[in-house]
């Protein structure tokens, strides 16, 4: 994962390790479901064995939904980070909420996350602090 990718997770916790402003926008009510590499992977793996009947689309994800702005405050107390969160406009093509409906791949797949949240947050910033220790 490169950590100018642009994505919440990345910028959230390169902006913590770096003791800079984590900057939200809106007021972080916004709504957005997090799924660890290693989950998707699985759920790509058993797509891929499944029999040639078996047609998508078949979303994978995780359903569980957490707040932007509770995202933010999780990644500073795990980063240890004096960062403050700072709150600029929201975009107006940001949607509210992003939640997969996960049904079709529990019954098709027998497939469901299984990475919590915080659990990934804290190896995706042992990988970013490792990543920005190396130079």
């Amino acid at each position: 994962m490169h950590p100018g990718d642009g994505r919440v997770v990345s910028n959230f916790i390169i902006q913590a390790l770096r003791g800079e402003p984590i900057t939200l926008y809106g007021d972080g009510s916004q709504t957005r479901s997090f799924c660890y590499y290693e989950d998707l992977i699985e759920g790509f793996l058993r797509l891929m064995d499944t029999a040639d009947d078996i047609v998508g689309p078949i979303n994978l994800g995780n359903p569980v939904e957490f707040t932007i702005r509770e995202l933010a405050e999780q990644v500073i107390e795990l980063t240890g980070s004096a960062s403050r969160i700072v709150a600029h406009p929201r975009p107006q093509d940001d949607p509210m909420q992003r939640k997969p409906d996960i049904g079709k791949a529990q019954r098709t797949l027998d497939w469901e996350p299984k990475v919590p949240l915080r659990d990934g947050l804290i190896k995706t910033i042992a990988y970013f602090d490792a990543l920005l220790s190396s130079g």
